[in-house]
């Protein structure tokens, strides 16, 4: 059937998309299906999802808006395209590299903490910190309450309490309250006219007086006339008596009413939303100002090796002739206070320890110590010693939890704020189900609960029960960040949508899956298309429909191969997604597995989830770090191995997670690289080509050509980063950024230079019949071709080919590249380096991500090149095709969070298979057959 006798309201129609490779095709796409895009790395599948889908379906929504989002409208550019029919409003979920804010959060990320404050703040109950009693303001109705709760015809007076009198001001401050009207007072439990002591003074005796104003004398009555005298008598009274009131039953006692939030003399502060905010400066602790982290003295660099006792000499700073004294006197008098001075620190509890930094009478702890040298640090022997220890260390005022000391003291079901955000998602959602509350409470909590619970099940759905609130957003994965959003948009429960997700099954281990594929089906049923970029072979098994874009990358991409169900594209020909799928291609096996001997060996790591974990790490091979999501592997890997070993190599690795040593071949490791997924530049400005420094010599041969050297143009003039050649209204970026202050900033083709970048003389220049920008937009597949004779430019610009990067343009814009390219670009720019380096070990943060089954075997070639170059490969990583390909697996688990953090297996991916408490060993036995 033709795609103009198909109808819009079962599917999307697009016919002619070209843009960027695409080559005019056609199709139809089902409405309320999932459906995955699949192929080769650069054969065109984000510019059908993003560029096209996503980019149509954003500016008809936009079309919709205010006149003043309108007036860009027609800048705002149509994707390339004859037309699409039957297109919702799109919402895209991309490979977004995770946010640097110091203060983000899960719980601000996912506005579960925004929910948590609301809850605080209404029904939050404020307890005394000794006592443990409640705290509570009285008002006018509790007072009138108890009063009418007394025995009818009990006769009292309503008293309001003023301050000190001295005898000296007595007469004008009696003349005041009888201006005011008051007309008796009582002083220590006799009552007195006012005009009588403004007659006499001297009936009372003494310096100073305390006198409280005598509002009203009453009797109790059930009527309304007694209750309306009463509380205006009660609010005179608190008005008077500086928010206090005292109800006297003469031959009784007296009983306090206090309209502050205050007890025992303690006043606190009444819970408000920014009472509980650490990103205002009313809720943040005020030593770290919401940060949670402060620069102090490092445990670990007054401790580190933990392993040894204080006997022993564990406290560095109090080593040697003169500061040893400090640690003589805990030695001499520990038996007086029962401490432990030959255990290793590590096994110390969390009284000893704390008893060690703050001391006792016996003895003065580490925390005396530095604050002595502080006291001395005129002298520069003591100013360095203060500089040797300190560092980034977590606030001892709020513990981490960024919030102010006396936020802890509101609690909800017994429970503070701080304690919820510590608490990992699923222990979380167990403790608030308990939460219970009196029916006015139950009223105003009940919607907020439904959005808690609804928002930390979709979290939990998306397989991320092990983290916390607390957790720091720049701290996630790229996979973990995009399942925050996947869960955000699941909350928002929109219909009749199109849901565009870049391979959110990154950073997920295949075990949980399943999960995402339940949430993806989950939001399918809402009634919205789900169409999922996406190579992992079980989502493209539970599609409703698959496309399959290629044949190849780049410019030999850009087709639809196949558009069906995945039982059809197994037995198709031409798509090669389906010779992998159905097995008729493959990744090789090694013959044979490298012997490794030499290793670096990291003990006692216990950093977040790690229990106390002794790892090995061999050289000269390839490695894989592999486990659950949650288990440790990047606290283990990127949290300690990395910065312990450069700190080894050139002191300048910043602070390791905890661990206890770092021991085996460390001198021949010249050099560690962490080749992780974030951008290859901060300036929209970066791209492949300046990285791998091939543009040096692009530029040196521009400069070089005939009419260049006549109109002086040297290679600064053909540089976008520098004045001279370059358009200066767009400053060479080719877009300039419209603020839109309430939608997304957009980015239009500069009208000067019309998206070249460069000044129109020195796009007169050319090589070959090619500009510089033509050169730019080259792939660099084309630009192989086109420099052949160039070979300082092809051994610059061989190994992005090498590393499946052929179909990325020279000039593309590094924030267009997603996480696993940028990770690319970087392996390649070592590549280019050549064998000469020094050893180095390289460690790849799933180096897979965005790649089909035919690009692994290119990254594997890669790797393999490497290795034989005399370096060594550390890779975290889910995907079983690497994992049976490596040396050595050091596997993780058995679960996420708390239940986690033990190393299972260290071994062969063959001895993994036969590891039966393993999840990755039993996904891996079927990929080994």
């Amino acid at each position: 059937m033709q795609i103009d006798e198909l109808s819009p309201k079962e599917y999307i129609l697009l016919k002619g998309a070209k843009v960027h490779n695409l080559k005019n095709i056609d199709l139809a796409i089902p409405k309320n299906k999932l459906i995955v895009i699949t192929g080769l790395s650069g054969s065109g599948k984000s510019s059908l999802a993003f560029d096209t889908l996503f980019a149509e379906g954003q500016r008809r929504y936009v079309e919709s808006l205010s006149s003043y989002a309108q007036q860009f409208l027609d800048r705002m550019q149509k994707p390339e395209v004859d037309y699409i029919k039957g297109i919702a409003p799109a919402i895209a979920i991309e490979q977004k590299v995770n946010t640097t804010n110091p203060r983000s959060t899960v719980g601000t990320t996912t506005e579960i903490y925004d929910y948590l404050k609301l809850l605080f703040a209404r029904v939050g109950k404020t307890y005394h910190p000794v006592s443990g009693e409640i705290v509570k303001r009285h008002t006018i109705t509790d007072v009138v309450n108890f009063c009418v709760s007394l025995p009818e015809g009990t006769k009292f007076m309503v008293l309001s309490p003023i301050q000190k009198v001295s005898a000296k001001s007595l007469k004008k401050s009696l003349e005041l309250l009888l201006q005011k009207g008051f007309q008796r007072l009582e002083i220590e439990n006799e009552v007195y006219k006012i005009e009588d002591l403004i007659a006499d003074p001297k009936q009372l005796k003494g310096t100073s007086f305390e006198i409280k104003i005598i509002i009203d004398r009453l009797t109790v009555k059930n009527d309304e006339e007694f209750t309306s005298r009463l509380a205006d008598s009660v609010g005179t009274a608190f008005f008077e008596g500086d928010k206090t009131c005292l109800i006297n039953i003469p031959g009784g006692e007296t009983h306090y009413f206090s309209n502050r939030f205050e007890l025992d003399g303690m006043e606190f502060e009444k819970p408000s939303l920014n009472f509980f905010s650490f990103n205002n400066p009313f809720g943040a602790c005020s030593t770290c100002e919401g940060f949670g982290s402060v620069i102090g003295i490092d445990e670990d660099l007054v401790i580190p090796d933990k392993s040894k006792s204080i006997f022993e000499g564990a406290v560095m700073c109090w080593r040697g002739e003169k500061m040893g004294s400090w640690l003589d006197k805990i030695v001499e008098n520990a038996s007086k206070f029962d401490f432990p001075i030959h255990r290793p620190y590590n096994d110390l509890s969390e009284e000893e320890t704390e008893l060690l930094w703050t001391g006792n009478k016996y003895f003065q702890g580490i925390n005396d110590f530095f604050k002595e040298l502080e006291e001395q640090s005129y002298k520069i022997q003591y100013r360095v010693m203060l500089a040797r220890y300190r560092g980034k260390t977590r606030c001892h005022d709020c513990k981490g939890t960024r919030l102010r000391k006396d936020a802890s003291y509101v609690k909800v079901n017994g429970k503070s704020i701080q304690q919820l955000l510590l608490l990992p998602l699923h222990k979380l959602k167990a403790e608030v189900s308990t939460f219970e509350f009196n029916e006015a409470d139950k009223k105003i909590s009940g919607r907020i609960l439904q959005e808690v619970h609804a928002r930390i099940q979709f979290l939990l759905d998306v397989g991320l029960e092990y983290l916390t609130l607390n957790r720091l957003s720049s701290t996630l994965s790229g996979g973990e960040s995009q399942r925050i959003n996947l869960a955000n948009a699941l909350g928002s429960s929109l219909v009749g949508s199109i849901y565009i997700l870049d391979e959110p099954s990154i950073g997920l281990h295949p075990r949980d899956t399943q999960r995402l594929i339940k949430v993806l089906q989950s939001l399918k049923k809402l009634g919205n298309t789900v169409i999922v970029v996406e190579h992992e072979e079980e989502v493209m098994k539970s599609s409703d429909f698959l496309v399959d874009i290629g044949p190849m990358a780049g410019s030999h991409g850009g087709n639809v191969v196949f558009a069906g169900t995945y039982d059809e594209v197994l037995k198709d020909e031409k798509s090669l997604t389906g010779q992998y799928l159905s097995g008729k291609k493959s990744i090789e096996i090694p013959a044979r597995r490298r012997q490794l001997s030499d290793k670096i060996t990291i003990t006692g790591a216990r950093e977040n989830n790690l229990q106390n974990v002794d790892a090995s790490f061999p050289l000269h091979g390839i490695t894989a770090v592999t486990g659950v999501s949650g288990s440790g592997k990047t606290t283990l890997v990127k949290k300690i191995l990395f910065p312990a070993l450069k700190r080894e190599i050139d002191q300048n690795g910043g602070k390791p997670g905890k661990f206890t040593t770092i021991e085996g071949d460390l001198n021949s490791v010249k050099q560690i690289e962490l080749v992780d997924q974030n951008p290859i530049g901060k300036s929209s400005r970066s791209n492949p080509v300046t990285y791998v420094k091939a543009y040096d010599e692009i530029r040196a041969l521009f400069s070089d050509q005939q009419l260049s050297n006549i109109r002086g143009f040297k290679p600064s003039h053909f540089s976008f980063n520098v004045e001279g050649g370059r358009c200066e209204t767009c400053q060479g970026e080719g877009m300039v950024k419209i603020e839109m202050q309430f939608l997304a900033d957009l980015y239009l083709t500069c009208e000067s230079c019309k998206g070249k970048r460069f000044k129109a003389e020195v796009l007169e220049v050319q090589y070959k019949e090619k500009s510089i920008y033509d050169i730019l937009e080259l792939t660099i597949d084309d630009a192989l071709e086109f420099f052949v004779d160039e070979k300082k430019i092809l051994n610059k610009l061989k190994p992005l080919a090498d590393v499946g990067l052929g179909y990325v343009k020279l000039g593309q814009s590094s924030n267009t590249l997603s996480g696993g390219e940028a990770q690319r670009i970087k392996l390649a720019s070592f590549l280019s380096k050549g064998s000469s380096q020094h050893h180095t070990l390289f460690i790849f943060d799933e180096p897979t991500t965005g790649l089909h089954f035919h690009d692994i075997n290119k990254l594997m070639a890669a790797f393999n090149a490497l290795v034989e170059a005399g370096h060594s490969i550390l890779v975290i990583e889910h995907n079983m095709e690497v994992i049976k390909s490596v040396d050595w697996v050091i596997d993780l688990g058995p679960e996420g969070g708390e239940k986690g953090g033990k190393v299972l297996f260290e071994g062969t991916p063959e001895d993994l298979a036969k590891c039966k408490e393993s999840f990755t060993g039993q996904h891996l036995k079927t990929v080994l057959k």
